[in-house]
């Protein structure tokens, strides 16, 4: 390709961007048949990013400012691809692997995410993130004791107290779904009364752990559920957070029957990117097989 070819190839690609991702485009189809959608780019965050990028094409920041704007929107489908266009310039980046890893797991690409998060923590086994996200595809993928060992690296790495009560509340979850129960309360031991969370957004998750150390009913740690017809995806993050704890508690305790109940509610919702989203989802899948 010439310089003097160069920009205009930029220029349809930039073009072809805007096409393609204008409008809600199909990201994933779950196991359980469910079509999952992008959101309209509305604001022409994806356009305008594609464009910076056309300019300098083999500029790695510039390329993952296009692959946070594809995020916002929930192209996490067309994110991954961008990831792996970024680790052609930058191969040994271990924040780049650890965001295709993320993008993946939404995507429930579970295995692919799990090689990508190995390869991060191989290039720098000291990003909490990395084992976190690492937790999440062992988890989904029914490897919960692996699941537990990455989340209590997390844990341990957490840079303030609201990620160590969120990497907590997976580590718990881990723990009591391998069998290694006096291990989990320890976990939840670590927590203790005093501590708050830091940001007002994410106090569902210490909501979470208090009704796991018994110290909330159920009834006052579950946030109200998102009515039909909720666009507010916030409402409905907080609510599929707690409600797939909750059912994931009931599960580990025994009572099967009241786990699918909540599970088949959180994913009656829309925002298909959650944690508590695709962890509901997998378990029905779960328990159809069984």
């Amino acid at each position: 390709m010439t310089i003097q070819t160069f920009p205009a190839a930029m220029v349809l690609f930039a073009a072809a961007v805007s096409a393609q991702t204008a409008q809600p485009v199909l990201e994933v189809t779950s196991q359980l048949g469910t079509k999952f959608y992008s959101l309209a780019d509305e604001k022409g965050v994806v356009n305008e990013a594609a464009k910076n990028l056309a300019a300098d094409p083999k500029n790695a920041d510039l390329i993952m400012k296009l692959e946070a704007a594809q995020v916002s929107v929930w192209q996490d489908r067309e994110a991954v691809i961008t990831c792996t266009r970024a680790l052609k310039l930058t191969p040994r980046s271990a924040e780049i692997y650890t965001e295709r890893g993320h993008r993946e797991l939404p995507l429930r690409d579970f295995k692919h995410a799990l090689a990508d998060l190995n390869r991060a923590v191989a290039l720098d086994p000291k990003r909490m993130d990395t084992y976190y996200h690492l937790g999440l595809a062992h988890y989904f993928l029914g490897e919960f004791k692996e699941a537990g060992a990455a989340f209590r690296h997390a844990v341990e790495l957490a840079p303030n107290l609201d990620e160590r009560i969120n990497s907590s509340n997976w580590l718990y979850a881990s723990l009591r779904r391998a069998h290694q129960d006096t291990e989990a309360a320890q976990a939840m031991a670590q927590i203790t009364p005093e501590m708050k969370n830091t940001a007002d957004h994410t106090l569902f998750y210490l909501n979470l752990v208090r009704f796991f150390q018994q110290r909330l009913p159920e009834s006052e740690a579950l946030p109200p559920e998102p009515p039909a017809g909720n666009t507010d995806s916030e409402t409905e993050l907080r609510f599929d957070t707690v409600a797939y704890g909750v059912g994931n508690w009931h599960l580990y305790n025994n009572d099967a029957a009241k786990a699918q109940e909540y599970f088949a509610r959180v994913v009656k919702g829309h925002v298909w990117i959650t944690w508590g989203f695709v962890g509901a989802e997998v378990e029905i899948v779960r328990a159809r097989r069984h």
